[in-house]
């Protein structure tokens, strides 16, 4: 969310914008505030002054958007952008999952069956992705190119040795114009 929300900062008109974003995304609570905010006691959670408790990633991507009107989920192609930016959040949310079943499961209790089926949904997405089927790769900048340029970043961050790219010309190239931008490099993350 990070290259999110550095295009959210940079379409915030006023300071005063950004020092309410800034402010609402620095938010730390503890654990018993994340729980009464949340009642998954997941994050990310985002605690509003207005709007209370909001979760789930693309729900707070929404309100950012709304909040400082970056248009980042244009009517004219609304389903599409919103198509692209869940097959995007479900590439990592399979790809997370993996991560999360090798570091917190005792060795003996992981599935290496389960981490391949996951690794597979990410592939098939990746594939789709390559053959060009999803328009709102192209246009204007939207949340679902950001979502989908998040997804691929972790990959290569936790997965590099899938070598995702191998096969994907298109989608790698696509990927590699789209980490030029400047937000794209300004929250590349620390090892």
């Amino acid at each position: 969310m990070g290259s999110f929300l550095s295009s959210i900062f940079s379409s915030a008109k006023t300071k005063r914008e950004r020092e309410k974003i800034s402010s609402q995304c620095a938010t730390r609570t503890s654990a018993l505030d994340l729980k009464a905010a949340n009642p998954l006691a997941k994050l990310p959670t985002l605690i509003t002054e207005d709007s209370g408790a909001l979760f789930d990633s693309r729900v707070i991507c929404r309100y950012l958007d709304d909040f400082a009107g970056s248009n980042l989920y244009p009517k004219e192609t609304l389903w599409d952008v919103l198509t692209l930016e869940a097959l995007a959040d479900g590439i990592a949310e399979s790809a997370v999952s993996m991560v999360y079943e090798l570091r917190l499961r005792a060795a003996h209790e992981q599935s290496h069956s389960w981490i391949e089926a996951q690794w597979a949904k990410v592939e098939q997405a990746l594939d789709a992705l390559n053959a060009g089927d999803f328009s709102a790769l192209d246009g204007p900048l939207n949340m679902g190119q950001l979502a989908l340029a998040c997804s691929l970043g972790y990959l290569d961050f936790r997965h590099q040795a899938r070598a995702w790219r191998d096969g994907r010309d298109q989608l790698s190239a696509w990927h590699h114009r789209f980490s030029q931008r400047k937000s794209m490099l300004d929250t590349q993350p620390d090892g």
